[in-house]
Parts: structure tokens; sequence; C-alpha cells
């Protein structure tokens, strides 16, 4: 029945929030124009919530529960969900492991009532590429099980150490789940452990996932298409906000070196890291990173040394990871004027109607689109005009903070 007040609104509407007034069709009758407008306003919000001098999980330790089940092979993401999930996978994998060199991944799949470990919890790039590149030949078969995904991945994080950030993103394409007991007590367990769940939903909003991501402290979302599917996928690559149960301590590192002697050629070994292997086996070969407390050898970094359980790593992976906590301060938005005529990091010409905002470095005064402002604070993670402004370098070194001590025993 119609409200009284408003005519036009039914009762079970009121206090609800209209998401579907917020995508319109263009003048072609397509909304990706729409969509867009989305993905930019999320990413602009996820910039904003970001804030220096803050204790973020860099050592992070993170399982990706992947739905194989008979939902994933809907078309409505082409050419199927599930070709669709391991490409941007693909993609997130790498872009994982380049922003964060010294955390670990591993890889679950659900199908069929049951949960099965595709890879182990581990820091090589290709590895996971590979196995999920292979998933593509998968079956999908049945009904999947959240709760044997979830207690698969507790199981192995529950192990890992209390300063280390333990994360779950679960890719959910069905709408249903068929569980052998109670979630909620699996939700309890991850509650009490400090582990993070996030879930990205391919279908639509699944209240025991919106609740799972709820009371862990997680990112719920649904996807609107596959560059919003990427979106979602990728805002996962950042580190979170460190837990309350998350301890400081100090970590053990080693700096691998090549152990050679002065004027004769390095020695043929073999390497740890493809000992065991099937797939790829050992060949004896001169080069690779020696552990400085056992010897032993790895083809690369960073990696745990499987015999004396050291992490090692080099300076350029602590590097990459220590931009984390020093971000770009955040660029003014500013409505479109005159004065600025291009953008300083693409040099496109701005225009009234197509650049309505535009955005403005507090230091260096200069002008940047929209996607030069996000290329810059999730890419490079350095102002273009600060670094190449003189006078805006020196006023850069002068504000940025003096870093603290290194909390890690170097070898």
């Amino acid at each position: 029945m119609a409200d009284d007040e408003d005519p036009k609104e039914y009762r079970w509407e009121t206090g609800y929030e209209k998401t579907w007034e917020a995508i319109k069709e263009d003048d072609d009758g397509l909304v990706e124009g729409s969509i867009a407008e989305i993905i930019q306003k999320a990413k602009r919000k996820r910039q904003a919530m970001k804030k220096g001098f803050s204790k973020l999980g860099m050592m992070r330790h993170l399982y990706v529960i992947l739905d194989c089940s008979e939902a994933m092979s809907v078309p409505d993401l082409k050419p199927t969900r599930l070709l669709c999930t391991l490409k941007l996978l693909e993609i997130f994998i790498e872009e994982f492991f380049d922003q964060n060199p010294i955390s670990q991944l591993g890889v679950i799949a659900m199908k069929a009532k049951r949960a099965e470990k595709i890879t182990e919890l581990g820091g090589s790039c290709r590895k996971h590429i590979k196995a999920v590149g292979n998933l593509n030949k998968l079956n999908l078969t049945g009904e999947p099980s959240l709760q044997n995904g979830l207690e698969l991945a507790l199981k192995t994080l529950k192990m890992v150490p209390s300063h280390a950030s333990r994360e779950i993103l679960v890719v959910m394409g069905s709408l249903t789940t068929c569980d052998p007991t109670d979630i909620h007590i699996t939700i309890d367990a991850l509650k009490t452990e400090g582990i993070r769940c996030s879930v990205v939903s391919l279908s639509a909003e699944i209240r025991v996932c919106k609740f799972l991501c709820t009371e862990t402290g997680g990112v719920y979302g649904a996807v609107l298409d596959d560059s919003h599917f990427k979106d979602q996928l990728l805002q996962h690559i950042d580190p979170p906000q460190a837990g309350n149960q998350q301890e400081f301590s100090m970590i053990k590192m080693g700096f691998p070196h090549g152990k050679t002697e002065e004027g004769k050629d390095p020695p043929l070994t073999m390497c740890m890291c493809h000992i065991d292997s099937t797939d790829e086996p050992s060949k004896l070969t001169s080069g690779g990173y020696h552990c400085p407390q056992c010897y032993s050898k790895y083809c690369e970094l960073p990696v745990e040394c499987t015999a004396c359980g050291l992490t090692l790593a080099s300076a350029p992976h602590l590097a990459r990871s220590y931009h984390h906590l020093f971000p770009v301060p955040h660029y003014q938005e500013l409505p479109f004027q005159q004065q600025a005529t291009n953008c300083y990091g693409c040099q496109k010409l701005f225009g009234e109607t197509t650049d309505k905002t535009i955005y403005q470095c507090a230091t260096c005064r200069q002008f940047f689109c929209i996607d030069c402002d996000i290329f810059v604070h999730e890419t490079m993670h350095s102002c273009v005009g600060c670094t190449t402004i003189p006078a805006s370098v020196q006023a850069l070194h002068a504000r940025k903070p003096v870093p603290p001590p290194h909390s890690m025993s170097l070898l």
C-alpha cells in the first residue's frame, strides 16, 4: 500500500538504499559509463581511507578460496564465470606478489560439497599462476561447501605466527552452500583466531557471506561486470590494517649471497625449491641464492628455507613493502578550472565536459586527471610533480618523516 506522504513510494522501500538507481543508461542505451563511474568513486574512497603511520599487516598469509561448482559455468561473465575468474586471478596473483613480496598465498577449490587444496602457502608467483591456469580443465559439478573451504584454510592459518596477517578471500559464484554442520561455529573460530575473511560474490549478496565478513572485519562485494570484478579483486592487494591480535616481534631474516671463491668458477649444485618437484625436477646449476645460515640454494626470492626455516629476502623486496607505510598524500579534488590546461602526468588536455573534476597535489601544485591520480597512488607510490620539480623535491624531503628503526635481525 502506498505511503500517505509519498504516494510514489511503497512502505517496503522506505529506509532501503536504492542501489539500482545509481546505474543509468547513456544515449546509446549502455551502462558501461555508470559502472566505470562507480569503480572510480570506489577507488577514490579507498584512497581516502589510507593513512600514514598506521600499523599494517605487511607479512601476509592469504588463502584464495575459489568456487568451482556448477554455478561457475553460467555465461553472464564472458565466456564463463570460471574462465573469467581464472584470468583475473592470474592478474591478481601477479600484482599481489609485486606489491607484497614478503607475503605468501595459497589456493583452495570448492566443488561437489568438498574443498581441495590446489596450492600450499608459498611465495612463488609462477607456481600459483600455473596451478590456477590448470583449473580451466576442471569438471564443474555439484554445490560448494563454504564451511569445508573455511575449515581447510583455518587448519593452516592457525599455525601461522601471530605477528603475520592471516586472511581469506572467497570468490563465490553460487547462491547456496551445502555445509556438514553449523557454519556459525566455523565463523566464531575464525573470529577467535583473528583471521580476516573477505568475499567477492559473482551473483548477488548472500547473507551468510555478508555475516562472515562483518564478524571477521573483512570486505564484502558483489560484481556488476568483468571490469567491476577486477576492481573488487585488486582492492585486496594493499595490506590491511593490523588487528589487535597481531603482536610486535623481531623477525629474523636472511639476505642470501652468491657462494663463490675468488679465481674459481661457481660449483654446480642443486636447488632446494625443486628437489621434491615432479613437474619441474631440480637440475645442476651454477647460479642461485644461498641461505646465509645453512647454505641451502634456492632459485628465486623471497622464500622460506626448508632446511632451517629462515625467511630469505632481498633489499628491494623490503623496499617495495615499505612504501605502504608512507602512502602518497591525497590529491585535492577540485572542479574544472580554466587555468588548468592539461594533466601534468599524461599531458592530456582537460575538457569541461570530459573532466568535470580534476586533482591537485598540495606540494607541487600540479593538476592531474583521475586516471593519473589512481595510477600515482596505486602503482607508482610517488608523485610525478614532486619528484621532477626541484623545489618540490626539497619540500618533499623536508616533510618526509624519519623512518622507524628496523625490527629485523639481519644476517
